[in-house]
Order: structure tokens, then C-alpha cells, then sequence
């Protein structure tokens, strides 16, 4: 995913890539070795994600990994898919275990081509509820693994952005 940029400057979108669609009990991760998608987890019955979850290539957050991006949308996309998505939040957070925290972020976008979501234009646009949905699915989600999850605050697209760029330069400097 090397050759495809994280942001569109020219058209001001995101360029996420899927890793997990909406509704599937199946995580996937995209593998950069060996170039291809692989199924990491299988979510117990009765959990799904339930918004399309993905990455912005050409990112590092700080634990190591691109940046993770809630898509909304209302259909599902498939692994792999590249979704032009607007930036509209950040859901600011950290993780941990054994007494050890890490920031993990997720970044909120609406898809460019979604009708149903075109209006939000920042995190207050969104659902409360869906919001507070979301946060719930993240920490059940860590403690199935074992580990804490813990929201930190909601902000807007301009957070979000601050993020992305110091993840941009996360990932060339370790590209030196």
C-alpha cells in the first residue's frame, strides 16, 4: 500500500482502505510482507463491527501500526477496498495492558460517495448514541484480548487532522 497516499490534497479526502467491513465477526489486517489481507480474529457470536473499519496507508500511530479509520456508510465495502472518505473526527484514545498505555486513535470519516451521511461534517453531527455505540464496541472489543481501552475525548476534524499529519511524518521519519 506504499504507492497509495493518505490524503487526497486536491480533492481534501482521506484515502482509506478497508480492512474489516460492517457487520463481520472476521478482522482482517492487511499484511505488508507478504502483500495481501489475512484474517487476525474472529469476533465471538453475537459481535460485529458495525461500521467498515480500515487504515490510511503512509501513516505510523504510535503503536506502531497506520492509523485506524471508522468509515460510515450505510452498505458494506470488502477488504482491501479504497474508499475516498472526508475527515470528521477523532475518537482520541489509549489501550493497554500489564500497566502499559498506548495511544489509539481512530480516525471518523464519511465516505465521499455515501448519501445518507453527506450532511455530517463534524463529530457533533453524529448520533450521541451511535457515538456512544462505537466507544462501547472499542473497549468490548480490547477486553476480549485481554486489555483496557479507554476513550479519552470525541473531537473534531481539525484534531483529527493535527493527528493524521504527525502520523505522515511519523511514517517518513521512519522511512530515514
Amino acid at each position: 500500500m506504499r504507492s497509495v497516499a493518505s490524503f487526497d490534497k486536491r480533492k481534501g479526502l482521506l484515502n482509506v482502505i478497508v480492512e474489516t467491513p460492517k457487520g463481520s465477526r472476521n478482522k482482517f489486517k492487511f499484511d505488508e510482507r507478504l502483500e495481501c489481507f489475512k484474517l487476525s480474529k474472529v469476533l465471538p457470536a453475537g459481535s460485529a463491527f458495525p461500521f467498515d473499519f480500515g487504515f490510511l496507508p503512509q501513516t505510523a500511530a504510535p503503536d506502531g501500526d497506520p492509523l485506524d479509520v471508522v468509515i460510515l456508510m450505510d452498505e458494506q465495502a470488502f477488504p482491501g477496498c479504497l474508499v475516498p472518505a472526508r475527515l470528521v473526527g477523532i475518537i482520541r484514545a489509549e489501550q493497554g495492558s500489564n500497566g502499559r498505555r498506548v495511544r489509539n486513535d481512530r480516525l471518523i470519516a464519511v465516505a465521499a460517495a455515501e448519501s445518507n451521511y453527506e450532511k455530517l461534517r463534524t463529530h457533533r453531527d453524529i448520533d450521541a448514541r451511535l457515538l456512544s455505540e462505537y466507544e462501547h464496541f472499542f473497549v468490548s472489543y480490547h477486553s476480549i484480548k485481554g486489555k483496557k481501552y479507554r476513550v479519552r475525548s470525541i473531537k473534531g476534524p481539525r484534531s483529527a487532522m493535527q493527528v493524521l499529519k504527525k502520523a505522515q511524518q511519523q511514517f517518513r521519519n521512519q522511512g530515514e
